[in-house]
């Protein structure tokens, strides 16, 4: 086996022809041609050279896809620089809606109603939740991040939450949730609510023929549907650190992918091995499988053109966002932070890793200039392409 600076690409530019093409959607073949193509001579490049040493090395363009695991550091760095600006000084919650691995067929099937239905799902139940006096009584927020995979790349589709620790009453005062910040809303309560509210929309799904499931559900009782019957998990806990690290922390699970390239330690013509974790036993080892078998659990989890797997909602949804913010902001007396939302690339990049990305890595003193550009392979002739 070959161990030298595998990752995803490389894995799927030796699996791609033996899957059988049929049995793939347009979606996913695109998806492989373009991982297969970052950061070649395919996409074209550019050569650089240091202005003061005369260091040069050639720079292959990325794709740019969001399944690709080298292409989506810098915009979840972004990502986190911008929540920051909407944080507030209240206590927040990571909550995680899980669906049961009975719907992992309908979900294959189905994935943008059920992924749509999860997010819809999830959403109602926490303002359902807000609105009751019992538990806040106010208007409150959640941002949620689609998952559909779990360590061993199997399917396992759940959301991961960001939700704040109150909310904003109709005189816009910020109300905190009845538990005295020690946990957000009873979480059986949750999973009951958030099993009704799905459910719900299957059966809705299933009445306007969007859907076809195998054993549909009675309206009148489905109380006695198999899909019912079975525990639904909703997890939640409030992180011990401050907000800003509770930002970084969901950011980790934004553009994310089903799998690091960190992970994949062998890949050959037959077999891949990656490192995961067994929740259940809290301990990592590696796992083995065959080529075919690995990129079609990869595949798996290759979202429908266009869907958007991280979302805004409430008072926290772009449309209520900025007069929410106002309004929690003068009550609590507190200043918004700075405005990061139109930093370039290259200064996120100085600001995480202290120098810039067009200083030069073998003198440090000189800039990276580009002075010579590629064409895409496709063209021209391959000859036209530097080493």
């Amino acid at each position: 086996m070959k161990s030298d600076n595998y990752g995803i690409k490389e894995v799927i530019s030796i699996f791609r022809h033996q899957l059988n093409n049929k049995h793939l959607t347009s979606r996913q073949k695109k998806v492989m041609s373009h991982l297969s193509q970052c950061h070649t001579p395919a996409l074209g490049g550019r050569l650089k050279a240091c202005d003061n040493c005369g260091h040069a090395k050639v720079m292959w363009y990325s794709c740019r896809n969001s399944h690709c695991p080298a292409c989506n550091h810098n915009k979840r760095e972004k990502w986190v620089l911008n929540r920051k600006q909407d944080l507030l000084p209240v206590g927040y919650f990571h909550v995680v809606f899980t669906l049961p691995d009975d719907l992992n067929a309908l979900c294959l099937q189905y994935p943008k109603e059920l992924y749509n239905l999860l997010f819809r799902s999830a959403w109602e139940t926490m303002q359902t939740f807000g609105h009751t006096h019992k538990h806040l009584g106010a208007k409150t927020g959640m941002i949620a991040v689609l998952h559909t995979w779990g360590q061993n790349i199997s399917l396992h589709p759940h959301l991961h939450c960001l939700v704040p620790g109150g909310g904003l009453s109709p005189q816009g005062k910020w109300k905190k949730a009845r538990s005295k910040g020690k946990y957000l809303y009873p979480v059986k309560a949750l999973s009951k609510m958030f099993r009704g509210k799905f459910t719900d929309g299957l059966i809705k799904l299933q009445k306007s023929g969007k859907i076809n499931m195998q054993t549909p559900f009675d309206a009148d009782q489905k109380h006695l549907h198999p899909l019912y019957r079975r525990p639904w998990v909703v997890y939640a806990v409030k992180p011990t650190t401050g907000p800003k690290h509770v930002v970084e922390y969901l950011g980790r699970y934004v553009n994310r992918v089903a799998i690091a390239n960190s992970r994949i330690k062998k890949a050959d013509d037959q077999k891949v091995v990656f490192s995961w974790k067994d929740y259940r036993t809290d301990k990592k080892a590696d796992m083995t499988l065959d080529g075919k078998v690995f990129l079609k659990r990869w595949l798996m989890h290759v979202l429908p053109e266009g869907f958007v797997k991280v979302r805004h909602y409430g008072i926290l949804s772009c449309h209520h966002k900025k007069k929410a913010l106002a309004a929690a902001r003068a009550f609590f007396k507190v200043n918004p932070p700075e405005n990061t939302k139109d930093l370039k690339w290259h200064e996120i990049f100085e600001r995480l890793h202290g120098h810039s990305p067009f200083q030069c890595p073998e003198c440090s003193e000189g800039v990276m200039m580009v002075v010579e550009v590629y064409k895409p392979i496709r063209d021209g002739p391959a000859g036209e392409v530097a080493a």
